[in-house]
């Protein structure tokens, strides 16, 4: 039976083979991946479902504006592993994501997605017309959904990333974290 829950910090490594499965390497020239890229998701809203402890799915948020001063999220990527497709996987991961956005407060959200399968959710191009994206996109792909009523009413201009950045590692660190397992390596085949 597959459970959904929160992404850990230990399914990093999982979630990113899954989106290569599932994407394979375009994912990173993709438009929005410009604005999530060396950011950090939103806090709470990154899901996993998992299916006899093996993660089969991910679905991610993104802190973005929808225009000047017009706070929104950013729905993606949503991937599910091959043999797990059309089972309700990405349904029930979507549905519970937007819960979730909806409870925590937020207002909107917006994604360049497939406007067939997002409609179900509540997605159209209606409040979209007047946003664009940094780089190429399809209009016809670019869906909001209104959290709250209005939300985005007027909505005109650059969606743009203002998600925190994700913190960059201390190279002394990793220069000592090396070091000490290369030590522990030779005492091991000194041993």
């Amino acid at each position: 039976m597959v459970t959904i829950r929160e992404e850990a910090r230990r399914d990093i490594a999982t979630r990113d083979a899954l989106l290569d499965l599932a994407y394979g390497a375009s994912r990173f020239a993709k438009t929005s991946e410009r604005l999530r890229e060396g950011r950090m998701p939103v806090d709470g809203l990154s899901l996993v479902a998992v299916d006899d402890g093996k993660i089969v799915g991910t679905v991610r948020f993104w802190h973005v504006t929808a225009g000047p001063g017009r706070a929104a999220l950013l729905l993606g990527p949503l991937a599910v592993d091959p043999a797990h497709r059309n089972r309700g996987n990405g349904t029930a991961l979507v549905r519970r994501a937007i819960a979730r956005a909806r409870l925590a407060g937020h207002r909107a959200i917006v994604l360049v997605g497939d406007a067939a399968y997002y409609g179900r959710f509540g997605f159209t191009t209606a409040r979209t017309g007047e946003l664009w994206m940094p780089g190429r996109y399809d209009r016809d792909r670019l869906l909001a959904l209104e959290l709250r009523p209005d939300a985005m009413a007027g909505a005109r201009g650059l969606i743009a990333a203002t998600a925190a950045f994700a913190p960059k590692p201390d190279l002394n660190v990793l220069i000592a974290a090396n070091n000490r397992h290369a030590r522990q390596s030779r005492v091991q085949r000194a041993a």
